[in-house]
């Protein structure tokens, strides 16, 4: 039953992958709670008496005496407490950051700076990969722009990117402009050489099949060089999720009364709200793992080729929640459309999401894309089917 567990490259039973990945959480939850411990102070609770400073107008002998009395009395107080909290000066524990998270809502506005920096996010992205993979495309497929600017493509990712703050912020100033060509750039450095790199990874099979099928180069572009890159790079841009919110973060300093996860994390750093610090970044890593997921997502949608080995005849539940999904979807599009005419429903959302109106409904016209996109192929393919003609 556990032989497997320390085999080379061995495979794990979905039940032993559920237990482990249980005890794996459990183990790093008692990590951090021992480290927080480790690292904490008893310190006793009492009422201090010297926490008012005394008048400079007294006489040097009266002020020394008050002060010596005073200090004794704190003394006295301290020694004779009875009550004692703990203090982690260093790491936060579990529960504290847990705790922490309701004030982080109430007054701090978690959920409306979360979307902010979502939305940020996803323009960055936008604006990367509707650059970087043309840009791409034409260094690693073309003789002359891939002599010309293959080296400098290639030395950009050695760029310290956040040393180019403050000229981004000559170039775009302060606002959210300068923040999403901040990270913009900062995802193209790296996409741009890996398009051109997966060009030249194209199986050679491929270009020769369609040339001896007579394709010309625009289609020998469209049918062999575009399906595979793009079902490579929709990997490496998941990867890139990571590195991005440290460029968010880096931006959203930059001016942080604008708001954003990042200006929370600066603005509590710098009270030492180290509970408040420790929520958010898991708030950071909780909406990692759900990018990843989604961009997972995408792919399987986007390129079934390419789980064509671990595709499964979708069940009775999974076509009911393929339609609820996009019933939500096609929903939440008429609600986009109506606070465009009710301004009382735009103030809603705006109070109660924020820019995340921008992103569900970015969600929601890519879910009816792909399910439109998947209806059109289905009654395409029925209607070839229909009329080829049945041998008797």
């Amino acid at each position: 039953m556990f032989s497997n567990l320390f085999k080379l490259r061995g495979e794990l039973a979905p039940n032993q992958k559920v237990m482990l990945s249980i005890l794996g959480i459990l183990v790093l939850l008692g990590l951090w709670t021992f480290l927080a411990y480790s690292k904490s102070t008893i310190n006793p609770v009492y009422e201090r008496v010297n926490v008012n400073p005394l008048s400079n107008d007294l006489p040097s002998h009266v002020y020394d005496s008050l002060t010596l009395v005073r200090d004794r009395a704190d003394s006295v107080a301290m020694a004779n407490a009875t009550e004692f909290e703990r203090i982690y000066p260093v790491i936060s524990p579990p529960q504290n950051v847990i705790a922490a998270f309701p004030d982080l809502i109430r007054k701090n506005g978690l959920i409306v700076q979360t979307f902010k920096s979502l939305w940020l996010n996803f323009k960055g992205y936008f604006w990367a990969i509707l650059l970087a993979v043309p840009l791409g495309f034409l260094v690693g497929l073309l003789p002359i722009f891939n002599g010309m600017f293959n080296k400098p493509v290639d030395a950009l990712r050695y760029l310290p990117l956040t040393a180019l703050t403050g000229l981004f912020m000559a170039w775009f100033g302060t606002e959210d402009t300068m923040k999403v060509a901040f990270l913009a750039f900062g995802i193209i450095v790296y996409l741009l050489p890996i398009v051109a790199q997966r060009i030249n990874e194209v199986k050679e099979v491929y270009l020769k099949t369609v040339f001896t099928l007579g394709a010309n180069s625009w289609q020998t572009i469209k049918t062999v060089y575009i399906p595979s890159v793009l079902s490579k790079i929709s990997d490496d841009i998941r990867v890139l999720t990571a590195i991005s919110w440290t460029y968010i973060i880096v931006a959203e300093l930059v001016n942080s009364t604008n708001g954003g996860i990042g200006a929370m994390i600066y603005k509590n750093s710098r009270f030492a709200n180290k509970d408040k610090v420790f929520a958010i970044l898991l708030v950071i890593i909780l909406i990692g793992l759900l990018q990843d997921r989604y961009f997972k997502y995408l792919d399987r949608k986007l390129f079934p080729f390419k789980h064509k080995q671990e595709e499964e005849s979708p069940g009775i539940s999974d076509n009911i929640i393929r339609y609820i999904v996009t019933v939500l979807a096609g929903i939440f599009v008429l609600i986009a459309i109506a606070s465009l005419f009710m301004p009382e429903v735009k103030f809603a959302l705006d109070q109660l999401i924020g820019d995340g109106i921008y992103i569900f409904l970015s969600l929601a016209v890519i879910e009816l894309f792909l399910e439109g996109r998947k209806y059109y192929n289905s009654m395409s393919n029925r209607t070839i089917n229909n009329s080829t003609p049945k041998t008797a």
